[in-house]
């Protein structure tokens, strides 16, 4: 049997600034899939390589797989959606297939708007999609689709979802197959080396309230280390790989391991070959202050921290669990320890206002982080901030849901004075930078890496792809009358889709109902077991205790 994967075709003008990312799903579906002996696979990156519609026509043409899948975050699931659809015109007898986060969660929106796709994987694909393809191969599809968990399909017109299958226990036992990759097309342009984005731990404890992850990996689960190592040894080996970033929401969680892992790159000599970057919380940077250089000796040159926003308010809304000034300190610690830092800000919430976002920027600039990003608060439908802030949402464009993109209007700007402020903010603090601070601190690697972060921002400057400049019409604030989004205004949310946020919603609400319920139940219990101590009275014991132990 024939498998064929393919990324979409989506750029957003993001995070592809610094440059080609590695899709690391199709190697881990590969490894499992050969594992369970399916050997005939083939791959095509359209997005690394902007594959034309024609063009991949062509190759689907060629290639004649007996299935053909692909994945989606929320930004590129129409993008998504139409290759399925090509693969329908061209090969219409290979099941289609889609996974990803967002077709996890919404799909029965998916399914409503393209229900030429027979089948959405919800959640982590290895187990699921081995199981689908031995009923394909063996002739079980589509008659034992209820059978397998972790599925969605369309029967006739219903919208079908079997159990949710559960999450893979033995991360060990996936040995994800990065052979399947093209690893000369994915550059890290800072140091103009290979990367990688391999996987360390699945999950996070944390429950931040923008944030989807810990709500499509469910439990937290860490890896054995030395298997991570092994994995990143071969990379670096094999596959000419020079720079990583681990994948995870937070791998410092797991302090023991996370030292485990440092201490063996450091016994292989991996320090000397590979650098690598990791996102965390600032309250890890606090909790491993003496440990900071040590995970510099191990070849941790940079940290983005999720700082996220300059005001409590904020933080408080994003369920962040964090102060501040504890922001500021933990961008210290980094810096005294050689480690370069990146601080995430999240704007453009209904409340931002043109003082917020310079608040933002003082912040940034009295903190000294190396890098600074302002992201546009994206409201993916399946988090809780969403189900607070649905009424004042009034874009369902998802290929605009890209953090670039202003998708909330603040009560006290338009959505292009927002824009404008935001590119004010990059513009003041790279400039000062590049004036003053990457050119002449330090020498060597640190030098090397702010100018080469400095050439990968103007090189997306002068192209017009950061933030999708050129696509929107932004050239200064003498253009904002002329910025024009393109939202698609046709987009809506499915009838079933809604009815199912809507019995979510209720179900939440009977829920929060019932916890204070409980709470109330609890408080009058404690009350009624006060009263009726010793005997009825209100006094305790105490007194009593001296007489017993004298022997009455």
């Amino acid at each position: 049997m024939r498998i064929l994967f393919i990324h979409p075709n989506y750029h957003s003008g993001g995070a592809e600034i610094a440059g080609n990312w590695p899709p690391a799903w199709v190697a881990y579906l590969t490894g499992a899939l050969k594992q369970a002996g399916f050997d005939d696979i083939h791959f095509i990156d359209a997005m690394t390589n902007h594959v034309s519609e024609g063009d991949l026509r062509r190759k689907l043409a060629e290639i004649q797989p007996d299935v053909v899948g692909t994945t989606s975050i929320t930004p590129s699931i129409y993008v998504a959606e139409h290759t399925l659809k090509i693969a329908q015109e061209v090969v219409p007898n290979a099941v289609r297939v889609l996974g990803g986060v967002h077709a996890t969660f919404m799909f029965k929106q998916v399914l409503s708007e393209a229900p030429w796709i027979d089948v959405i994987v919800r959640g982590e694909g290895e187990e699921i999609i081995v199981e689908l393809m031995n009923a394909i191969a063996e002739g079980r599809w589509p008659e034992d689709r209820k059978k397998i968990k972790g599925i969605a399909y369309k029967d006739d017109t219903k919208i079908v979802a079997t159990q949710a299958a559960a999450t893979v226990k033995n991360l060990d036992g996936i040995k994800p197959d990065w052979s399947i990759l093209e690893w000369e097309k994915y550059i890290y342009v800072p140091l103009n080396r290979r990367v990688a984005i391999p996987n360390m731990a699945r999950g996070c404890p944390f429950t931040c309230s923008f944030c989807s992850q810990w709500k499509f990996w469910r439990d937290y689960r860490v890896r054995d280390p030395i298997k991570v190592v092994d994995e990143i040894e071969d990379l670096v080996n094999n596959h000419g790989v020079g720079f990583f970033i681990l994948a995870d929401e937070e791998p410092t969680i797991n302090k023991k391991k996370f030292v485990q892992f440092c201490e063996e790159l450091i016994a292989r000599g991996l320090p000397d070959k590979v650098q690598w970057g990791i996102n965390t919380r600032v309250t890890d940077i606090y909790r491993d202050r003496d440990l900071l250089k040590f995970y510099r000796k191990a070849g941790l040159v940079h940290v983005s921290l999720g700082t996220e926003a300059a005001a409590q308010l904020k933080l408080d809304q994003f369920n962040k669990e964090t102060k501040v000034e504890e922001n500021k300190e933990a961008i210290r610690l980094l810096r005294e320890a050689d480690i370069f830092t990146e601080a995430q800000f999240i704007v453009g919430l209904d409340n931002e206002t043109p003082e917020t976002l310079e608040e933002t920027f003082k912040m940034a600039w009295d903190w000294q982080p190396d890098l600074a990003n302002w992201s546009m608060y994206t409201p993916w439908p399946f988090t809780p901030l969403f189900e607070e802030l649905r009424d004042k949402v009034e874009v369902y464009d998802f290929s605009k849901y890209n953090f670039v993109t202003p998708i909330m209007k603040p009560a006290a700007m338009d959505r292009a004075t927002l824009l404008d402020r935001v590119m004010h903010n990059y513009r003041r603090f790279y400039m000062r930078k590049a004036l003053f601070y990457y050119p002449w601190r330090g020498t060597g690697y640190r030098r090397k890496y702010l100018l080469g972060c400095l050439k990968a921002f103007l090189k997306a400057g002068v192209s017009r792809t950061f933030y999708d400049l050129g696509k929107v019409n932004y050239w200064g604030p003498q253009s904002k009358e002329n910025v024009n989004f393109d939202f698609d205004e046709t987009r809506t949310i499915a009838e079933a889709q809604m009815e199912d946020w809507e019995a979510s919603a209720d179900r939440a609400r009977k829920a929060a109902e019932r916890r204070e319920a409980v709470k109330a139940q609890m408080k009058d219990r404690a009350e009624d077991r006060k009263v009726m101590a010793c005997g009825g009275g209100t006094q305790q014991m105490d007194d009593a205790v001296p007489d017993l132990v004298g022997g009455r």
